[in-house]
């Protein structure tokens, strides 16, 4: 691995997760439509974890659709970052 590899191997798991947490907008969210619904129900069932607080399933079926929308913007991202990094790799070597 060159040094320049792994620059960007160091710089992107930060950079990943601040991208995966900008795509919480619901504006973002709104372009991939099966994210969208999990991102609803996500947010539906929150409300009703809170409605409702001694309901345990309703709070472990929350936070599991939250993992799930959080891993998915995260991998976007991270395949963004790296199309990036390569792409900018490649005008250099250019």
């Amino acid at each position: 691995m060159t040094r320049q590899t792994k620059s960007f191997a160091r710089k992107l798991p930060l950079a990943v997760l601040l991208e995966a947490l900008r795509k919480l907008d619901p504006r973002v969210q709104r372009r991939n439509p099966v994210m969208f619904v999990v991102y609803a129900g996500s947010a539906f069932c929150s409300l009703l974890a809170l409605a409702r607080p001694g309901s345990g399933f309703t709070i472990a079926v929350a936070l599991w659709l939250w993992f799930t929308v959080l891993f998915a913007n995260f991998a976007e991202a991270l395949a963004e970052g790296r199309g990036k990094a390569q792409a900018a790799s490649l005008r250099v070597l250019k």
